[in-house]
């Protein structure tokens, strides 16, 4: 530990894309880092012995903890990069009495059915929606929301576990099914699940920094590839946006009062809207972490700053210029084509030279298990490009992964 030095502490889960790219920002603004993770192996690959194993299935009891070892070596800041640290960071944020949103708010971001019922009482569009116990009849919840629906796990993420259905048999093979991932996935038998009606239209992301529950929208991504399921693989995201001025406007209105409906106030904010075809934006998901996997590389403000760079800025107290480059961006995550081992990803060299393509990640190792959604949890890699506009970066990152051909042996 470095005395004198603003120190942060990294919630890094085991299974997070973006330890390398925080541990990185917290370099370049020499920062002292302590890391916690659910695994040794984790910490003593990120920070040797500056580390805390914790236990990430526990907040209070891992925010205590965080709390006995601030009381040894203070803490400027506890940050959660991924969502299965996030109520930990916030529970001991509270404790230490740091900047940061409250527990309650944070809790509400982490379970779908309560972000529901938080957003509720606003002005904020959303799907209507049914909430189903494991004895409840999910054809009449269905019936009750009306077809077609989608049915979601209410604590998974990153569109893991979320199907849509058009009918009752439909909407009782995909509840049998979402139920079968919770359970591999360690969650109790009697998690409810979430039944909302399906909203038609494009698809954007909104990546945003709340300051004082002011919200500053970083960037506003399209989503060009339709999103009609019956599941829901995210694969581009491009900015800055090409909609219309009024509508990006009535978006980030609409983000911001959902994040006060929720009763966010602090750090990032990822959020997910439907643009109905009367071109009104609809609340689909909002997390109070920044975009998943490694998307946040394409994004870079003034003077180069990375967006988790920005995010130590801000809760470490540090000055903070928001405004983002004009360059357009964008980032394919790369779709899994079938269940199976991992064999080999040709074309690779032909892909990266594409022009505008600036990088080529492929995050599963040769040999590794892949699965597609809706069961699983991984992408088998990111590929970026940048240009002068949205419609180039779109082609180059189309172009590129038409040069990709995966093998897997199932």
């Amino acid at each position: 530990m470095i005395p004198g030095v603003p120190r942060v502490l990294l919630l890094l889960p085991s299974g997070t894309y973006k330890a390398p790219d925080f541990l990185e920002a917290a370099r370049r603004l020499d920062v002292d880092v302590v890391v916690a993770s659910e695994t040794e192996q984790t910490l003593a690959d990120a920070m040797g012995d500056r580390a805390l194993v914790v236990d990430l299935s526990d907040p209070p009891g891992s925010a205590k903890k965080i709390a006995a070892l601030a009381a040894r070596f203070p803490l400027d800041a506890v940050v959660a990069v991924d969502d299965q640290g996030l109520l930990i960071a916030a529970l001991a944020a509270a404790e230490l009495g740091l900047p940061a949103n409250a527990p309650v708010a944070v809790a509400r971001t982490r379970d779908k059915a309560a972000m529901r019922f938080a957003l509720a009482p606003s002005n904020v569009l959303q799907p209507d929606f049914w909430i189903v116990g494991r004895g409840d009849d999910v054809v009449a919840a269905a019936s009750e929301v009306g077809w077609p629906v989608v049915v979601k796990p209410v604590s998974l993420s990153a569109s893991r576990g979320v199907i849509r259905a058009d009918d009752p048999a439909g909407v009782e093979a995909a509840a049998e099914r979402v139920r079968a991932i919770l359970e591999e996935d360690g969650h109790p038998a009697e998690e409810p699940l979430l039944v909302e009606a399906y909203v038609p239209g494009e698809e954007v992301a909104v990546e945003a920094l709340l300051r004082g529950g002011r919200l500053e929208v970083l960037a506003i991504f399209d989503k060009p590839d339709p999103l009609t399921g019956p599941y829901f693989e995210e694969t581009l995201y491009v900015t800055p946006s090409r909609l219309p001025a009024q509508l990006q406007a009535e978006i980030a209105t609409s983000v911001s009062a959902a994040a006060e409906a929720i009763g966010l106030e602090e750090g990032p904010v990822h959020a997910e809207l439907r643009i109905d075809p009367d071109g009104r934006p609809w609340i689909l998901e909002l997390a109070a972490r920044t975009i998943g996997g490694l998307c946040a590389r394409t994004l870079r403000f003034a003077a180069g700053v990375t967006l988790e760079e920005l995010v130590l800025r801000h809760a470490l107290g540090l000055p903070i210029d928001p405004r983002r480059e004009m360059v357009a961006a964008g980032v394919m995550m790369l779709p899994i084509p079938a269940a199976g081992r991992l064999v080999a990803v040709h074309g690779r060299d032909e892909a990266r030279a594409v022009p505008h393509v600036t990088a080529l990640e492929i995050s599963i190792p040769i040999g590794g298990q892949v699965r597609p959604l809706p069961e699983g949890d991984r992408y088998l890699g990111f590929l970026f490009a940048r240009a002068s506009t949205p419609a180039e970066v779109e082609d180059a990152l189309r172009t590129a992964h038409a040069h990709l051909d995966v093998v897997i042996d199932g």
